[in-house]
């Protein structure tokens, strides 16, 4: 069975604390650092990918990454992740990149040119925080998408919502009428 390793970009604060990426990457945004940041996170997502099957000897691990509209626009982005798998030696079968609902959505047609290309590389593709955005069930389908993933807000109140269930339930049966894997949101865990 097949680990699945989701990469995610955390900050620290100079106490320590955590800065959540709904406080940084706006900053990151306002002061234009934007592109150079998610050109390293492709970089050092690929290299810590590398690393950790190296250390591991694990083969069965695949690796999340999320992406943004921003970099769905950037035209390099395709040649970027494929230097970066050939540099660091990571097999494309091993890489799903997500983006969001609402990222997919703001602008369908140039998400879904990318989200074809990447998918030409032999990367999976995954549709993440499902169910909270505004979907056009026809960009869904055209989508090269192979996963949704079910907003951690649903999972979290499975156990005391009928409401929960149903979106659940609901997600999970048209996924798999559209011949989709489904993943809950919910767990993090550090390496």
């Amino acid at each position: 069975q097949s680990r699945h390793v989701e990469l995610l970009l955390r900050m620290l604060d100079e106490d320590g604390s955590e800065i959540l990426p709904m406080a940084f990457i706006p900053a990151a945004e306002r002061y234009f650092i934007m592109p150079s940041l998610d050109r390293w996170v492709i970089e050092e997502t690929l290299r810590l990918c590398h690393r950790y099957l190296a250390a591991q000897s694990d083969t069965h691990c695949l690796f999340a990454v999320n992406l943004s509209m921003q970099q769905l626009r950037q035209d390099d982005l395709v040649d970027r992740i494929r230097d970066a798998m050939f540099r660091h030696r990571i097999e494309p079968g091993l890489l799903t990149f997500e983006v969001t609902e609402s990222v997919a959505m703001e602008d369908p047609v140039a998400a879904q040119s990318m989200l074809d290309r990447l998918a030409r590389l032999g990367v999976s593709i995954a549709i993440d925080d499902f169910g909270t955005g505004h979907s056009s069930l026809s960009y869904l389908r055209k989508l090269p998408a192979k996963q949704l993933k079910i907003d951690r807000s649903f999972v979290n109140d499975l156990g005391q919502s009928d409401d929960a269930r149903a979106v659940v339930d609901a997600v999970v049966r048209l996924a798999h009428a559209l011949d989709l894997k489904v993943v809950a949101e919910g767990v993090e865990t550090e390496l």
